[in-house]
This record gives structure tokens, C-alpha cells and sequence, in this order.
């Protein structure tokens, strides 16, 4: 959900930049840094960022300019037409014609053009919103090849939960005959602290002693996690709040394999695996 995108732009007599950066963010916060009296430009930006971009905190910035510009000019010809009947008459009297620059000198003969400053404000916002628009699809592609590149790490630390989920499930303490031995070594332990207990309650504690040991359950849910994590990924778009509870899941799994855990290689893999589990989630904070 990381990304920066940024807009040059002018029009009218002013100079702009747009900048938009997000981070990453539980839901989508819009905070906007805009010149007074643009909030017309604001209220387009949470329109639009709503549109294109699903979580984040994302900050807009415009810094506006007013640039030095040269008025457009007019000829007063009605006051012209005065001074150039004036001019013959002093030139019928002998006096020299005018010259043009000292025509041109005359206060008023050349005045600016007023332009109308509801008209301009106009097309300046409506240009700041065509560059708005061009700077949340930028924003939108840099957080786009962001999770581009995010993708290729969640996989490989899917492919490392993985491998150990499949160590657990190799551990030589989950075959069938260490199961055995294990169990025979506990009831006898248990028959020569109390010789007198039923068989009922002997088979009892047996049953207890293999559902403790037996974590082919957690193997199993680890596995389909594993595929669910797969398809997420594949599906793409707004999947990070689904990844963030998959993740949890991952771990409720990992803690339940290492409580059931009477065997020091698997306790072993089983932290690795919760290790990773935590790496996985702390990426995965940067999906949108």
C-alpha cells in the first residue's frame, strides 16, 4: 500500500505540483493539504481516491503559484481617433505629424483587458481536477508494482511455511511405530505408579495420550491455509484484510502443533514455522 506520484502542471497564470503519498493503514484515510479556497479540488479528491485506491493513508499536497503574466491589451480607438484629429490640427500649424511610440505613450490609448475572474477560476479548477485525476492513476500504478513485488516475497515465505509444514508431518516422532513406542514407555510408567488402575482408565489415558500426540488435524488445516493463502494471491485486488485473518489462522494452527508437541525436533520446527507464519503477517500489513 506503499506508493508516491506526483503532477507539474499550469494554466492561467499559475504554476502547480500535486504530490500523493500512501502508507500503509487498516481502512483508507484521505488527508489533504490544499490552498485556501480550493475545496472544490478536496471534495473531488475524496470522490476519486475512494475510486482507485481500497486502504492506505493517503496524503494529497498542492502548492500553488501565481506566475508573473502580461495582461492582454486593448486600443481605446475612441480616444485614439481624439488625439489623431488633435495631432492634425497641430500639424495643419506647422507643428511635425505624431510619431507612433508618442501616440502610443498617451495614457489611455492602450489599456488592459479585465478578464472576467469567475471565468478564469473556472478553468483553473477544472484543470487541477484533470491533474488530480492523472495523479491518483499514478499513485494507483506505483502501489500496483508494489504489490507486484510484494507478491514474489509472500510466495516465498509461503514456500518456507511450506517446506516446514512438511517437516513436521516427516518428524520421525509422528510415525506410526515411535507413536507406539512412545505410548507403551508412558503406560508402563503409569502401571508402576499406580498398579492397581482399571483397564477402563488405563485405556482412558491411553486415548488421551494419542489424541495429544497426534497433530495430523493441524497438518491438515496448515496445508489447506498454505492453498488459501495460493488463491488469494492469484486473485489479486483488495485481498489484504482476508490475508491479515488467514495469517491469524496460520498461527492459532502453529501454537496448537507446538502445545502437542512432546518431541524436542518438532517443538523445533514448530517455532521456525511460527517464525515465519510472523514474517508472512508482517508483509502482509503492506497489502491493500
Amino acid at each position: 500500500m506503499t506508493g508516491f506520484a506526483r503532477v507539474d502542471g499550469h494554466a492561467d497564470g499559475f504554476t502547480w505540483t500535486f504530490e500523493a503519498k500512501s502508507v500503509n493503514g487498516r481502512t483508507l484515510d484521505i488527508r489533504c493539504r490544499l490552498p485556501n479556497g480550493f475545496d472544490g479540488i478536496e471534495a473531488a479528491a475524496r470522490a476519486e481516491v475512494p475510486r482507485r485506491l481500497a486502504r492506505g493513508s493517503v496524503n494529497l499536497t498542492l502548492a500553488l503559484t501565481r506566475t508573473a503574466t502580461v495582461s492582454q491589451l486593448r486600443i481605446n480607438r475612441e480616444l485614439l481617433a481624439r488625439v489623431l484629429e488633435l495631432a492634425r490640427e497641430i500639424e495643419g500649424a506647422g507643428a511635425a505629424p505624431p510619431r507612433l511610440d508618442a501616440l502610443l505613450s498617451v495614457r489611455g490609448i492602450i489599456e488592459p483587458v479585465e478578464e472576467d475572474e469567475a471565468e478564469s477560476r473556472e478553468r483553473l479548477e477544472a484543470a487541477l481536477k484533470a491533474d488530480l485525476g492523472v495523479l491518483i492513476d499514478r499513485l494507483a500504478a506505483a502501489r500496483a508494482a508494489e504489490g507486484a513485488r510484494l507478491t514474489t516475497i509472500l510466495s516465498g515465505h509461503l514456500d518456507e511455511i511450506g517446506r516446514l509444514v512438511e517437516a513436521a508431518a516427516g518428524c520421525a516422532s509422528l510415525q506410526p511405530q515411535a507413536l507406539r513406542d512412545k505410548l507403551k514407555a508412558q503406560v508402563n510408567a503409569l502401571l508402576d505408579a499406580v498398579p492397581a488402575l482399571p483397564e477402563e482408565r488405563l485405556a482412558q489415558e491411553a486415548a488421551l495420550l494419542i489424541a495429544k500426540a497426534d497433530v495430523r488435524e493441524e497438518m491438515d488445516r496448515l496445508r489447506a491455509h498454505i492453498q488459501a493463502a495460493r488463491d488469494l494471491l492469484a486473485e489479486g485486488g483488495a485481498i489484504g484484510r482476508r490475508f491479515d485473518f488467514l495469517c491469524q489462522e496460520f498461527n492459532r494452527e502453529a501454537n496448537t502443533l507446538c502445545s502437542k508437541s512432546a518431541d524436542v525436533e518438532l517443538t523445533r520446527i514448530g517455532l521456525s514455522l511460527k517464525a515465519s507464519i510472523e514474517q508472512l503477517r508482517e508483509q502482509v500489513q503492506n497489502v491493500e
